[in-house]
């Protein structure tokens, strides 16, 4: 967190002229009132919060919401998934907003990092994406057709649980949310799982029968889960236990977790303004996941049944199939 300083040296020069020019007489009340404005613009705290993809309107509503209170957000990019936990915890960045809480569970895990959820942001669904030139919908992807997955333990543990949803394979249940290959026990359908870098997928999908992409990666390719998959995530906490895993964070370190200044940019976050600013900009591809927002639940609903109905289908078309 750092302060901008960068109107003090304006400050400086218009007082020095004002007594150059009236000599050392009080200063009147339209100068002392521009002095305070100032001096109040000059104190203004940046906070530096990483992100991961371009599309982030939603830190353009909360900056204008947090203008009264001389605070603003500036993003810091990145494009590899290990490098907003690492910059945190390092204290290169303040604040990080990119990751669902089994990914930063599992980060900690494996890393050592003493970061703490100080807010929830979103769902991003992750959805099975198809190669229309090879498939169109899941009852269509037959032995030997190769699908693509994330190559990370978190991203990629939860599109097997997807492909399981969509019928396609089975894990040991007792892997819980992030099974790998090797925890596959039965395939329904002989498919060939290849993983790769989450942000390659959308690339290397003309060379597959389809691909498991997360949110952000696909609306970052031009791709809308709702509009353009072939099978969603199950986003609906009634039905599938892992939803509140699948909620994106605002992550801090844990000696700042009780930060005022980091608690204001979650409540601007958490607003009726930024979830308005999330549905008309994604459109549906992601569902806003803090407790009190209008949509999620209403969407969730939806997206699920949706869901249910696709792998109801494609169940019943496997096991015609396979008789």
């Amino acid at each position: 967190m750092k302060k901008v300083w960068k109107k003090t040296a304006v400050t400086v020069t218009v007082a020095a002229a004002a007594l150059a020019l009236y000599g050392c007489a009080g200063s009147s009340d339209t100068e002392q009132t521009g002095t305070a404005a100032a001096d109040k613009e000059a104190e203004a705290t940046v906070v530096e919060v990483g992100v991961v993809g371009e599309y982030n309107d939603q830190w353009d509503t909360i900056n204008e919401l947090l203008a009264p209170e001389n605070i603003q957000v500036k993003l810091v990019k990145f494009t590899d998934y290990a490098a907003p936990n690492r910059a945190l915890a390092d204290g290169d960045i303040d604040l990080n907003a990119f990751q669902t809480k089994t990914f930063l569970d599992n980060d900690m895990t494996q890393k050592g990092y003493d970061l703490t959820v100080v807010g929830d942001t979103i769902i991003a669904p992750l959805a099975i994406y198809n190669n229309k030139d090879k498939i169109s919908s899941v009852s269509d992807i037959k032995d030997g057709d190769i699908i693509a997955i994330p190559n990370d333990l978190t991203n990629g543990g939860r599109a097997l649980k997807l492909l399981e949803q969509a019928g396609l394979i089975e894990c040991d249940p007792e892997k819980g949310f992030v099974p790998t290959k090797a925890d596959i026990t039965k395939y329904n359908v002989e498919i060939e799982i290849r993983e790769a870098e989450s942000a390659t997928l959308a690339n290397i999908l003309p060379d597959c029968a389809a691909a498991v992409i997360n949110g952000g990666n696909a609306f970052t390719a031009g791709l809308n889960p709702v509009k353009d998959s072939i099978f969603t995530e199950d986003v609906n906490p009634d039905t599938n236990e892992q939803v509140p895993q699948l909620v994106n964070v605002i992550a801090a370190r844990t000696e700042d977790k009780d930060n005022e200044v980091y608690q204001k940019i979650v409540e601007a976050y958490q607003t009726p303004e930024v979830e308005k600013t999330i549905q008309e900009a994604y459109q549906g591809a992601f569902l806003c996941a803090w407790e009190g927002a209008g949509n999620a639940e209403a969407e969730a609903d939806e997206a699920a049944e949706e869901t249910q109905k696709i792998a109801a289908e494609a169940s019943e078309e496997t096991t015609a199939a396979a008789e």
